[in-house]
């Protein structure tokens, strides 16, 4: 049997976040993941309001909430990072909602999160668990960077970094280059991909072919369970915001892909190519560049794992399939 992946997930739970809190929520009711924590941080909506979304999710997917260090069984959720290492916050509210969840306004949750701050549990978890943690990134990299300056020796505690972030060879969904979750903290994003642990990095040039369409969200919408609706509710504004960008109706679910991808890398295909982060440019800060060169002994850093495709069906199918598994 399997041995069951041990997620800690990064966030700033706005809409495809929350699709893929789900997702995780599944595999681990199926007994394949352990969430064994949860970080937000600014990017789609300030970090407590993630925090509390985050809260929303897992309750709503069955999960409890908890706090190890009191001694409580149920998933940490830990408030990160409010702001960027070196620009002003900007949040997502045009795609997200002020709420962080299609301005569906849900009630309070029934837990609160931890005291301890993200890039701390980060780094205790790493420590408790040398070796075993898939560190899942799905927001601004502030509080993984935050940990790493925190110590120095996390990447040699970490099994894996999953990324969704990034842009080569499709546009940027902020500028014309450069995609949200780098642009949102661009000096944060290169430490991260500086480090010397192993990264996937999930980019749009990966995630954007997966947009979901009329089918799909149809058969979301057929499935009567209270997970179902309640991914449904939240949905309806997202495909709104993505509907004109995309030209039909729908919406791409980003976060889900990595999330997928750290479980079943045979889904995606990559490119290994080491990736800086441009930081001072007026037209291009924020921007990820590879060089594609080919020329590996030119780069001292070590080569990141760079989805450029995956199977989109597959993707579709086990995402849907997860959302109906409650």
């Amino acid at each position: 049997m399997t041995k069951a992946i041990k997620f800690l997930y990064d966030c700033d739970t706005g809409i495809d976040d929350a699709m893929t809190l789900l997702y995780l929520a599944s595999l681990v009711q199926a007994g394949e993941a352990e969430l064994v924590g949860v970080g937000t941080v600014h990017g789609n909506v300030h970090p407590l309001t993630g925090a509390l979304n985050t809260l929303r999710v897992l309750e709503a997917a069955g999960l409890k909430a908890g706090d190890a260090k009191a001694g409580d069984q149920g998933v940490p959720v830990a408030v990160g990072a409010d702001r960027p290492m070196g620009q002003e916050v900007h949040y997502a509210v045009e795609w997200h909602g002020t709420d962080g969840l299609g301005d569906t306004h849900l009630p309070e949750p029934a837990g609160r999160p931890v005291a301890e701050p993200a890039a701390a549990q980060i780094v205790r978890l790493a420590r408790a668990m040398p070796g075993e943690l898939t560190l899942l990134a799905t927001g601004p990299l502030t509080n993984l960077g935050a940990a790493l300056l925190l110590d120095a020796e996390l990447p040699s505690l970490v099994r894996e970094v999953v990324v969704m972030g990034g842009a080569f060879d499709h546009p940027g969904n902020i500028t014309t280059h450069a995609e949200a979750n780098i642009w949102h903290d661009p000096e944060a994003a290169d430490l991260v991909f500086a480090a010397d642990w192993p990264i996937v990095l999930v980019p749009l040039d990966a995630t954007h072919p997966t947009a979901v369409h009329d089918d799909w969200l149809d058969r979301l919408a057929a499935h009567d369970t209270p997970v179902s609706r309640f991914a449904a509710r939240i949905l309806d504004f997202y495909i709104d915001a993505y509907t004109p960008t995309l030209r039909r109706r729908g919406a791409v679910i980003h976060d889900a892909l990595a999330a997928m991808l750290a479980v079943d890398p045979d889904l995606g295909e990559y490119a290994h190519r080491p990736v800086r982060v441009e930081l001072r440019g007026e037209l291009t800060r924020g921007t990820t560049v590879w060089d594609a060169r080919s020329l590996p002994d030119e780069d001292t850093r070590r080569p990141v794992k760079v989805a450029v495709g995956s199977d989109v069906p597959a993707f579709q199918e086990r995402l849907l399939a997860s959302l109906q598994s409650f």
